[in-house]
């Protein structure tokens, strides 16, 4: 793969950048559901009981903080949950109790979890909750893909050994680093790393597209603009890493960012060492 020629370089780049801890927060998981575990086992009475009822009842009446534990039973972190039919309409707290022992009782019947008690579709409402929390935290992807990217440079940085520093603003590169990116491009700027060598500073911005669109096509034309603005400027070196098969469909206008900035690299590209090439150079 040469890095001079777009097409080679454009063939390596990745379907995905998921890493091993994108997919759950498993401290995460354990952490939240140790925080009900007393409560959790007390109520596990409550399976395969038939006179459940009566059962939840005495617990509620011996242990009113196991109350707090019921809205993770429905996938729902507040301690509040509003109802309605048409018996009426209640807002149930699990925090401080607001309602008698028989409308939690209804409420723990008409939800349908006193069945699957009852019925023992469950072995422990701690594995049960265990579940729960992984099936909350597969929301939690977005963020987490979110910052993948950077994450993964921020590595290569790492085992470079430089002296490095996240998110960083242009204004701030003047005050602590007293260097000026006078560039109308990247006046109000946050970078998300900037290198200082004894040479010079490299700022770099890195993203990761999975799938198309427009914000391609306009990052790429302002990265372009930035690429050449930052050629006049001696003590700055504009560094771009970005990756994905989203490209694709926006090959044209990565290209011409390609052919005039010398400095965008893929993960391949980390792959194969350059930033100690580039650092050192």
């Amino acid at each position: 793969m040469s890095r001079s020629n777009f097409n080679d370089w454009i063939k390596t780049f990745r379907e995905s950048i998921n890493g091993y801890d994108y997919y759950i927060d498993c401290k995460k998981i354990l952490r939240n559901a140790a925080k009900l575990e007393v409560e959790l086992h007390i109520l596990n009475v409550l399976i395969g009981a038939q006179d459940i009822e009566a059962k939840f009842q005495d617990i509620i009446t011996r242990y009113p903080e196991c109350l707090k534990a019921i809205p993770i039973l429905l996938a729902v972190r507040k301690h509040e949950i509003y109802c309605q039919d048409i018996n009426g309409a209640f807002t149930y707290r699990f925090d401080t109790p607001n309602q008698t022992l028989e409308q939690y009782t209804y409420f723990m019947r008409e939800t349908g979890i006193f069945d699957i008690l009852r019925e023992k579709k469950i072995a422990s409402l701690y594995g049960y909750v265990m579940g729960v929390e992984a099936g909350l935290d597969s929301n939690g992807r977005k963020n987490r893909g979110g910052h993948q990217m950077e994450n993964l440079v921020e590595s290569y940085l790492i085992k470079a050994g430089v002296n490095y520093r996240k998110e960083i603003t242009t204004s701030e590169l003047q005050q602590e680093w007293g260097v000026n990116f006078s560039s109308p491009a990247a006046q109000n700027k946050r970078w998300d790393f900037a290198v200082r060598t004894d040479n010079c500073v490299y700022v770099i911005e890195t993203n990761f597209y999975t799938s198309g669109g427009s914000k391609l096509n306009e990052t790429a034309r302002s990265y372009k603009l930035i690429a050449e603005e930052a050629k006049n400027i001696n003590d700055i070196v504009f560094v771009w890493i970005t990756d994905g098969k989203g490209w694709l469909s926006a090959k044209h206008n990565l290209q011409e960012t390609f052919n005039i900035l010398k400095t965008l690299y893929n993960i391949t590209d980390l792959e194969h060492g350059i930033f100690s090439s580039l650092f050192t150079a």
